[in-house]
């Protein structure tokens, strides 16, 4: 005979505390939610209508001006083609930068590592600043060249530290051991077995680098001077700023409207440069999470 399912009742205080958290979620979820919804709703409505604030949540006076002006210029569909070259290439070579760093520092047989990562989070804590970067790029050849914007800041310190972590947890020392017994040489056994056992924390190191450079722009604002190798972030700056300049002369009708597109721009470049980060977000958001909490510094 079947026993009916016994519920532990709750007392008064516990139901008290998930009324609670559950009030704090909700508030935390519209604070989040409601820029994004007010960004897109703004960046779909008529410029006057933005201009006066009349838009609260949703759009009013749809209208995709704001759009059709981006795409207009044969520049923005020039700088989505390079920025998304400078993310696929510079996320490639930095996340096989760092793992090619991170790993022989996580492992206790390399000679010299605990030097060697002093002198890497020292460059964490202390650079040589924007002048001197300046001339090494220049001394390499590298001035308004797509590498400028790839090598110079391929590898971030704190990526290093969370895939060091990471190997160090996940990585047995006795798996290696017993690798070398077998014959297998460093490159075999990094592609065979430390790559496949490391998927959590490359889709973190690829959505930290990603993220990074796809907004990055102001290593393009000072390396690049051809217009054709710019990314979209300085396309768009460009796009604003020549919206945004005014003209004494100008007629005072005009000088309103394009007052009214500046605004409008605003809300829809957002949109524009934020979308492939928020597609790309929810096919790694299970391996990053499970990243940052193994590849975590422990205390």
């Amino acid at each position: 005979m079947a026993t009916a399912a016994t519920r532990i009742k709750e007392s008064a205080a516990d139901r008290a505390f998930l009324i609670v958290v559950y009030a704090i979620l909700i508030v935390v979820v519209i604070a989040v939610l409601y820029p994004l919804i007010y960004i897109v709703s703004s960046s779909v409505s008529s410029p006057s209508a933005v201009s006066a604030g009349r838009v609260w949540l949703w759009p009013v006076d749809l209208s995709l001006k704001g759009y059709q002006t981006l795409f207009k210029d044969p520049q923005v569909l020039t700088g989505y083609g390079n920025s998304l070259f400078y993310t696929a290439a510079g996320t490639a070579i930095s996340v096989c930068l760092t793992v090619m760093l991170a790993y022989p520092l996580s492992r206790k047989t390399l000679f010299g590592r605990n030097l060697l990562m002093m002198v890497i989070t020292f460059t964490m804590l202390f650079s040589g600043g924007l002048i001197p970067t300046y001339m090494v790029v220049k001394a390499l050849g590298m001035i308004d060249s797509r590498w400028a914007l790839l090598i110079p800041n391929a590898v971030w310190v704190w990526q290093v530290i969370i895939a060091r972590s990471f190997f160090q947890s996940s990585i047995p020392e006795e798996l290696v051991e017993a690798s070398e017994m077998d014959g297998c040489s460093d490159l075999r056994f990094m592609r065979s077995v430390v790559i496949p056992l490391s998927k959590p924390i490359i889709a973190v190191l690829v959505l930290m680098y990603a993220v990074g450079q796809w907004n990055a722009y102001f290593d393009a604002l000072i390396y690049l001077k051809t217009a054709d190798k710019f990314p979209l972030q300085l396309i768009l700056r460009s796009i604003i700023i020549q919206n945004n300049s005014g003209n004494s002369v100008m007629d005072a009708m005009k000088q309103v409207e394009r007052q009214q597109l500046a605004e409008l721009l605003k809300y829809s470049l957002i949109v524009v440069a934020t979308l492939p980060v928020l597609i790309i977000y929810p096919f790694v958001q299970r391996h990053f999470v499970q990243g940052m909490l193994v590849g975590s510094v422990k205390g």
